[in-house]
């Protein structure tokens, strides 16, 4: 895999997401109260809510239009029918790395 470096972890607020713009749309990369990380898609595929301001809760987080309600690990929303795309990330020395690949294969729509 080819990573690139997105910043610092500090830069993302515990139980709290930032969002970083890519060419082919905007990803959320959240932090859980645990310092997990995970990156997903920004927008709920439900009603386009922007899911970097919803709420973290530990491995999941919470559309901040309608509560669907998004596992952070598969993007499955729960008792749902549909899905955010994720992406790998890691933390490496304090700093956020995330696939270049998958973000670069990732689908525009």
């Amino acid at each position: 895999m080819s990573w690139i470096d997105i910043g610092p972890i500090d830069d993302i607020p515990l139980r709290g997401a930032r969002k970083i713009k890519t060419a082919l749309g905007c990803v959320a990369v959240f932090r859980t109260g645990t310092d997990e990380v995970f990156a997903a898609t920004d927008t709920c595929p439900h009603k386009g809510g922007p899911l970097s301001e919803g709420i973290v809760h530990g491995q999941s987080v919470t559309c901040p239009l309608h509560n669907w309600v998004f596992d952070l690990n598969t993007g499955q929303a729960r008792g749902e029918d549909g899905a955010i795309t994720t992406f790998p990330v890691r933390v490496e020395a304090g700093r956020v790395l995330i696939d270049a690949h998958k973000l670069a294969t990732r689908s525009a729509a």
